[in-house]
């Protein structure tokens, strides 16, 4: 399915995603404060069969729209054709998911996923002068990884007249081990809210 489609919007409902995994646990692999808060929202989502709405800014709508011209240029610098995915779960009990912007199978000798990030200039210059991936989709990454069972996985950012940033990054099984083991005891918990939210009527 088309990924911001209203189809793919309701499949998300409810459900935690990869680029919300920094609301379940840290970078250490501990269970984070936002935990609560998020569970919340996805308990409403599925009551209620809504997707929460979030705010869009002008830059995050430009973001968007320039995904096709960022997703053209890893594939020109990296030699390799991106096929587009809709939602990837990890097995059919669908207990979590991503939707990466795109998967890299076809002629490579291994599998990888593409996370782009398209960002402001100034934002450019920062991720270029640290040269490695920000911290804030650490989680994102790595959970991809998890829910495909990939060893690597490519980061972009990309912002017209500089540079772009593309940074290799490699499976941290210790973490995500971790990780596995917060998001299926976050995944119990909010199964017994939806129960309990369900017998309250």
């Amino acid at each position: 399915m088309p990924q911001r489609s209203e189809e793919w919007f309701l499949e998300r409902c409810g459900n935690p995603g990869a680029s919300n995994f920094n609301k379940i646990v840290t970078m250490k692999g501990e269970p984070s404060k936002q935990g609560v808060g998020y569970m919340h929202q996805l308990a409403a989502e599925a009551i209620t069969g809504k997707h929460e709405e979030t705010y869009t800014s002008k830059n995050m709508k430009e973001g968007i729209e320039r995904e096709p011209e960022c997703r053209c240029l890893y594939e020109f610098i990296a030699d390799v054709a991106v096929e587009e995915v809709g939602i990837i779960y990890p097995d059919e009990d669908k207990k979590y998911h991503c939707s990466p912007d795109g998967l890299i199978i076809n002629g490579v000798a291994k599998p990888r996923g593409l996370e782009m990030k398209n960002v402001i200039p100034k934002t450019q210059v920062e991720y270029l002068l640290a040269n490695r991936v920000p911290p804030v989709y650490y989680q994102q990454i790595q959970g991809s990884m998890l829910i495909t069972g990939f060893d690597e996985w490519d980061f972009m950012s990309y912002s017209p007249g500089l540079p772009p940033l593309i940074i290799s990054v490699k499976r941290d099984r210790q973490f995500i081990k971790k990780l596995k083991d917060e998001l299926n005891k976050f995944v119990y918990a909010l199964s017994a809210m939806i129960k309990e939210l369900k017998e309250i009527n």
